[in-house]
């Protein structure tokens, strides 16, 4: 791994692949750290002929904290969405898109293919209505053009109090998976509690969750403005997803013009390894059709 400065800020990040073939740009979501884009999925992608970035969003993982910024209330900014209040928000979802093209300058690419899960799809979305010259294409993975709400319990785990041991950290991650997996796909406790403890030991930081909630909800709704979004688009969503409800990925596909939806039968608020070649062969399929337009005849 490796850290760049980008967009004034320090950002983590690891490459897969090939810097001749097509670039995918990962950009992971909430409170969670680009590891959370398995390496064997990475591998896999780079496997197929792309050259893969994964990077740690600010005030998460080993990117730059923002701290210095203030706390934030992350149920407060939830409450204000929904009653339609204003949000005051230490940053913005522009402000993590132009990280994402921050970190494409650094690395020395004028454009990208564009992937983003959850808060991830939403800096994506973000990222081709504020910089379109920058994508090649959009992946949109259960993610939503506005802030739609779900089962209170579920949006409760972005809450929970720490529990302030190592064993009550992981187990908590591991609750927290559980309620947010669909059940169409097997729940492996094993894995998921290696994924979370590797992820607490690599990097502990509630604080920039609850800033980056308030970046999600201050962003408003994005539907009028994905109308004006002419790129190839691939919307990916959980028929089960009980946190970001699949309306939200319905509505992000009719958004943007000419977008495939591909639903993933009994999938949540996951990456479940069954769910890979459905995830895989779509992203893939979406570039390939992209660089192959492109190609000289």
């Amino acid at each position: 791994m490796a850290r760049a400065a980008a967009n004034g800020i320090e950002i983590e990040y690891e490459v897969f692949g090939d810097e001749a073939d097509p670039t995918l740009l990962l950009i992971m979501g909430l409170g969670a750290q680009m590891t959370t884009w398995p390496v064997e999925f990475c591998k896999e992608l780079a496997g197929r002929g792309h050259q893969v970035i994964r990077f740690d969003n600010r005030d998460i993982g080993l990117s730059s904290h923002m701290d210095h910024l203030g706390e934030a209330d992350s149920m407060a900014a939830l409450g204000a969405a929904m009653a339609g209040e204003a949000i005051d928000a230490a940053y913005t979802l522009d402000d993590m898109a132009a990280d994402s093209v921050g970190l494409l300058d650094a690395l020395g690419h004028d454009s990208a293919h564009i992937v983003g899960a959850s808060m991830g799809g939403m800096i994506a979305q973000r990222l081709v209505i504020n910089h379109p010259e920058r994508a090649l294409s959009l992946t949109s993975i259960f993610s939503t053009p506005r802030f739609i709400p779900a089962d209170p319990e579920v949006v409760a785990v972005f809450n929970w109090p720490d529990p302030g041991t190592l064993e009550g950290r992981i187990q908590a991650g591991i609750d927290g998976a559980r309620m947010t997996s669909g059940g169409g796909f097997p729940f492996d406790e094993d894995l998921v509690r290696q994924h979370v403890a590797a992820n607490i030991d690599r990097s502990w930081h509630p604080e920039g969750q609850a800033r980056q909630v308030a970046a999600i909800v201050a962003d408003g709704d994005r539907t009028e403005e994905l109308r004006s979004v002419d790129l190839p688009t691939l919307v990916l969503h959980g028929t089960h997803d009980p946190l970001v409800v699949p309306q939200g990925g319905q509505e992000t596909a009719d958004a943007i013009a000419g977008a495939e939806l591909v639903w993933i039968d009994g999938m949540g608020h996951e990456l479940p390894p069954g769910a890979w070649p459905t995830i895989l062969d779509g992203i893939s399929g979406l570039v390939a059709g992209v660089e192959g337009a492109g190609a000289p005849a």
